[in-house]
């Protein structure tokens, strides 16, 4: 083996898939791209980690709610481009052609455009690290045909897009709960 850089270690870790997360505060809907989430459990609870240096911040902390919006790898591009401006400057939705949609329990908007979006409600925050603890309640998946590979971000600029699926369900089949 040979050494590697501590300070890129994290490239080999970056979990992915890369995400959208909608906000609405007041009226105005919001779209941030992040690429550093967690599943937590399968009650189903998830965490992401932003802070105030993000305009979706505020109406995060405001509001407690949000949509994880998860796109196809063929909108990478577009991705890529909505984390790379802020929404205090520019309507998102507007500027990136992408369709809001109303939720069931929430207010922010789901995204048309993604395969799969998760209505959420933040249930905790740990400010030291900056990660919200989200508990989804209602998911929805678009199955009409489109593409189905996602991408995960290495950290440095660079993606890899999913690949083969290989199924082990056999084996783990009593370690999963039920209805998985």
């Amino acid at each position: 083996m040979k050494r590697f850089p501590l300070n890129k270690a994290f490239t080999f870790l970056e979990p992915g898939p890369v995400i959208l997360v909608s906000t609405l505060d007041g009226d105005k809907p919001n779209v941030m791209t992040l690429s550093w989430t967690m599943v937590l459990d399968f009650t189903p609870r998830f965490a992401f980690m932003t802070g105030p240096w993000n305009y979706s911040y505020k109406a995060l902390s405001k509001t407690k709610e949000c949509v994880i919006a998860v796109p196809a790898a063929g909108m990478s591009k577009t991705v890529v481009s909505i984390g790379s401006c802020s929404g205090a400057e520019v309507d998102k939705f507007k500027k990136f052609k992408l369709t809001p949609l109303e939720g069931e329990h929430v207010r922010a908007p789901l995204i048309k455009e993604c395969y799969a979006n998760i209505e959420c409600r933040v249930v905790d925050y740990v400010g030291k690290y900056g990660i919200f603890v989200l508990d989804a309640a209602a998911a929805w998946v678009d199955e009409t045909g489109g593409e189905r590979s996602f991408f995960h971000a290495v950290g440095d600029g660079r993606f890899v897009v999913d690949g083969e699926k290989i199924n082990h369900r056999k084996i783990m089949l009593k370690k999963l709960p039920d209805g998985v």
